[in-house]
């Protein structure tokens, strides 16, 4: 399990007005956990970056997108249609089809705010 002190450089795309990414951010505080904040609308995350958080999740894309929300429901497509390469494209030009926030250490990722797998992982 990792601590704090053991984790590599964390990542943290977060977007300030987003309730899950300002509960996240505030259990990191709390917990000493220290991270580089990045704003996933002024410095979203690049197809090459996403490609390694995609390799990290459990379900692949669709783990990272945002179904439920008002920009996904407003694309006038199916996702399913897209090769891995354009949606890729399509979440770096439009991070608000991502969940977050997203926290990352390289090897580990968390989507979405989950107290109990960063209480796993940082604690």
């Amino acid at each position: 399990m990792a601590t704090a002190t053991n984790v590599g450089k964390l990542t943290f795309f977060t977007y300030p007005s987003c309730t899950s990414c300002r509960k996240a951010k505030a259990w990191l505080a709390e917990n000493g956990v220290n991270y580089e904040e990045r704003h996933l609308f002024k410095n979203p995350p690049s197809v090459s970056e996403l490609l390694e958080i995609a390799k990290m999740t459990s379900s692949g894309l669709d783990e990272l997108l945002s179904t439920r929300s008002q920009k996904f429901k407003e694309l006038d497509m199916d996702i399913n249609d897209l090769t891995v390469s354009e949606l890729l494209e399509l979440l770096s030009e439009d991070p608000a089809l991502l969940k977050r926030p997203i926290l990352t250490d390289g090897e580990h990722l968390i989507v979405g705010y989950n107290q109990s797998a960063m209480k796993e992982f940082f604690l």
